[in-house]
């Protein structure tokens, strides 16, 4: 199967995709809707009661996210970056995450876009939409049919691309050491705040902080603040748009649950009944929980951000110095922002 083909079956799919969240279906996709679009529908509303963390609104987000992804233009600039002249036929070990929807839709995409073979296992808490996007995927171009395994137990690969914590990143080491491997371990994402930030751009902070509840890894779980940063101004901003989280379960009793640790342990913390701020110099807070430290300089923030790095998986600042990304862009990845800084596809290709 060439490039093209390859290409253009992703275009495809991201077109299909996009119709979920707009709402709009497509005519000239009617014999493919015809298969897919209500079992894919079907699916979505079944996300929440498969797992109390994937709303319908989230689950939604990250589709939209990846139809956004599937862009002819976007695949071939982030393409061009790489030799794939040569026909590559590796199998490729994947274990995915679940912690956000979808999560694991990149190696997917990577894996199999580079002309390889996708031998993944999906996480328990994320398998049934993953699974529905091949079988589309097959049905839009067949060649892919002897691409794509999804198994329980992961065996006979050449690489390996595992995702997970810093404690099964240790199992991973062992099982797959003697492989050509990228292991994924935890890391967080954090936001440098400064006087000059507007209401508006504090409340698209929010969304870095909120959407899919804090459990990505792009989520910011820590801010970096001026000195005597006066909070009222940011618990303002995200007030209105994002007072509602508090209503899902799952993060009422992390909010309840963490709360009630903090008191009984005497520790200070800032409360606007949906969200706990506490000052800590740790990067990775619970859910319902940010962490916040003080900075008397930006030259100060940044040191601490390069001794970090390795931990550190985006920053997320209206200050150009500091970061690329904006206020609200944590969970919009380009196709060229590789999980950990680790170019997977020229792992692919080089491997």
């Amino acid at each position: 199967m060439s490039l093209d083909k390859r290409i253009n079956a992703f275009v495809e799919l991201g077109r299909f995709l996009s119709q979920f969240k707009s709402q709009e279906k497509l005519n000239e996709m009617e014999k493919l809707n015809e298969q897919f679009y209500e079992d894919f529908n079907y699916l979505i509303d079944r996300q929440k009661a498969l797992n109390g963390w994937f709303t319908k609104r989230f689950v939604l987000d990250a589709i939209d996210a990846i139809s956004s992804m599937l862009q002819r233009d976007k695949l071939e600039k982030w393409l061009s970056r790489y030799d794939l002249s040569k026909e590559q036929s590796k199998k490729v070990g994947v274990i995915m995450a679940g912690n956000i929807p979808l999560v694991g839709f990149h190696d997917f995409l990577t894996v199999l876009i580079s002309g390889n073979e996708l031998v993944a296992k999906t996480s328990s808490e994320d398998s049934t939409l993953i699974k529905k996007i091949a079988e589309i995927l097959i049905a839009i171009e067949s060649d892919f049919s002897n691409k794509i395994k999804l198994v329980e137990k992961l065996e006979n690969f050449d690489v390996v691309i595992a995702t997970g914590s810093n404690n099964t990143a240790r199992y991973f080491d062992y099982y797959f050491g003697k492989y050509p491997n990228i292991i994924r371990k935890n890391r967080n994402s954090v936001a440098v705040i400064t006087e000059n930030d507007s209401t508006e751009e504090l409340k698209a902070l929010g969304k870095d902080i909120f959407q899919y509840f804090g459990l990505g890894c792009r989520n910011v779980s820590k801010l970096y603040v001026p000195e005597n940063y006066d909070f009222k101004t940011f618990f303002e901003a995200i007030f209105d748009d994002f007072k509602d989280i508090i209503d899902n379960n799952k993060y009422a009793n992390n909010y309840d649950y963490n709360k009630a640790v903090f008191l009984l342990g005497n520790h200070q913390l800032l409360d606007n009944n949906f969200l706990l701020l506490k000052e800590d110099k740790t990067l990775s807070s619970p859910v319902a929980v940010l962490y916040y430290e003080y900075y008397n300089s930006l030259d100060e923030v940044k040191e601490q951000l390069k001794a970090e790095q390795e931990n550190i998986q985006c920053v997320v600042s209206n200050n150009a110095e500091l970061s690329s990304i904006k206020f609200g862009q944590a969970q919009q990845p380009e196709l060229w922002d590789y999980a950990d800084g680790v170019d997977t596809m020229e792992f692919l290709v080089k491997n």
